[in-house]
């Protein structure tokens, strides 16, 4: 099974700055990233966006929001928005933590539709605000919902449960089934980024995080999936610590992407090619 690693065009622009697209897809190509990952209804330039994807070879992730009152008819919308990038999958952060468990279930059964409908795989995101906010409404669901796919982006859940999940073991091996994408970035209980993972303070939270994902690269391997899409996602300012005053930032945002891609790399290189 191949490993293929996104970067995020999340945090790439320095704020105040602005950073050509050409600039931003010529450093990811040089770190050797395999595709972009971003959120298609934000591209500024479509014409410029799809030459880039051509021209550099890199695959695309799109991101797609609802906010909407019919977050099923706003999904289609911003999907259908996304196809003309080519995307090799969704990744969705679609419907709200508000929404009752009647209205969730009938959402999630609009999206399995509209996956079919439009033949791209969607992955649902476990982030908060969004329905699989926690590892209890997530179990829940997919318990109801057997064809229903996630994004893995576990810290949150750490948030949340302000936990390392010892107590949702049956959740994690359950969201690991159906995991068809990972963000990597490291949470810790008291919230979703830790101030740098590559501290020896936090190697604890790092290796948790990697017990989990050990787990989808078994689900991947048990079905003969023939790739892992991974995005080391962490996230700028003030998703990353700052200094107080200052505002500083605790850590080089590109060099923490680069190292969480390398260490996933080598991590599980036995398995993945």
């Amino acid at each position: 099974m191949k490993l293929k690693i996104y970067k995020s065009l999340w945090g790439m622009e320095t704020p105040g700055v602005s950073v050509p697209l050409e600039a931003q897809f010529a450093r990811i190509q040089a770190a050797g990233y395999d595709g972009i990952e971003s959120a298609a209804q934000d591209v500024r330039e479509p014409k410029t966006f799809r030459t880039l994807l051509k021209d550099s070879g890199l695959s695309y992730i799109a991101l797609v929001y609802t906010e909407s009152a019919d977050h099923a008819d706003e999904l289609r919308r911003r999907i259908s928005d996304a196809l003309p990038y080519d995307p090799v999958k969704i990744v969705a952060h679609a419907g709200r933590d508000t929404m009752s468990f009647g209205k969730t279930i009938r959402f999630f059964e609009q999206a399995l539709r509209i996956e079919e409908e439009m033949g791209i795989p969607i992955a649902h995101e476990t982030h908060r605000r969004r329905p699989l906010y926690s590892p209890m409404n997530t179990l829940v669901l997919l318990r109801e919902l057997p064809d229903l796919h996630i994004n893995a982006d576990f810290s949150h859940w750490c948030t949340v449960t302000e936990s390392m999940l010892e107590d949702h073991t049956e959740a994690l091996s359950t969201a690991a089934r159906r995991a068809i994408h990972i963000h990597g970035r490291v949470g810790f209980e008291n919230g979703p980024q830790v101030p740098d993972p590559r501290i020896p303070e936090w190697e604890d939270r790092v290796q948790k995080h990697e017990s989990w994902w050990d787990l989808i690269i078994a689900s991947h391997l048990l079905r003969k999936e023939k790739e892992l899409t991974f995005v080391p996602e962490f996230g700028p300012p003030t998703y990353m610590h700052t200094l107080p005053a200052t505002g500083a930032p605790t850590a080089d945002l590109w060099e923490v992407c680069l190292w969480s891609a390398d260490r996933f790399r080598r991590q599980f290189a036995t398995r993945l090619k």
